[in-house]
């Protein structure tokens, strides 16, 4: 058996571990990249596009506010410190055609208690404060003079013999549907006020 050239066979060795270099550094460029990391988990997702809750002191406290005059429902209303006089009105059913806003801040915020009178165009309007703070929660005292029934607030209305809340919250809705009152015997016309009550209210009243 012929003998082996020893060089011949080492060249052969030093072939072989080239290929083999070769073979794994081209496995390694032709591997895929390595799996992009997972997304997030969806809760997560879930909770950052979830917006804040508003503290609830942003809301503002609850106040009561009595809207009278020139408004189409009358009343009183509950709404929040953060809302403004224009809120109210809203509230209210709003302006009506012949109400006058010249004299009223519609921006101005509101305070428990107060009242928001709407005058009619062409007559004045009577201004009502909030309640003053300290002991006593009644409507007050009534008026010295006569009380004019197309200028007077539902509280002043109130004072009146005989003249409740309801009774005083007619005829305020009277004199909205009808332009105010011509005389002061247009009250009989008002649910509630029958001849002997307006026998009473004649010398208290006034147009």
């Amino acid at each position: 058996m012929p003998e082996r050239d020893p060089r011949r066979l080492a060249a052969w060795a030093a072939a072989g571990v080239v290929l083999a270099l070769l073979s794994a550094w081209y496995l390694t460029r032709s591997r895929p990249a390595a799996d992009a990391a997972p997304p997030p988990a969806v809760a997560t997702i879930a909770a950052a596009r979830e917006p804040t809750a508003e503290p609830d002191a942003a809301r503002g406290a609850r106040v009561v506010v009595d809207v009278s005059g020139a408004v189409k429902r009358p009343g009183v209303y509950q709404l929040t410190t953060t809302d403004r006089v224009e809120d109210a009105l809203e509230r209210a059913g709003g302006p009506t055609r012949k109400a006058d806003l010249t004299a009223l801040n519609r921006a101005a915020k509101l305070e428990d208690g107060r009242q928001i009178l709407v005058p009619t165009r062409g007559r004045p309007a009577t201004a009502a404060a909030p309640p003053a703070s300290g002991s006593g929660g009644g409507t007050g005292a009534a008026p010295s003079g006569p009380i004019n029934l197309n200028t007077a607030t539902l509280e002043q209305l109130d004072t009146l013999d005989g003249v409740g809340p309801a009774t005083a919250q007619k005829i305020i809705e009277y004199r909205e549907q009808h332009d105010g009152f011509k005389t002061v015997d247009e009250l009989d016309q008002v649910s509630g006020i029958g001849e002997k009550r307006l026998a009473t209210l004649r010398e208290k009243v006034t147009v």
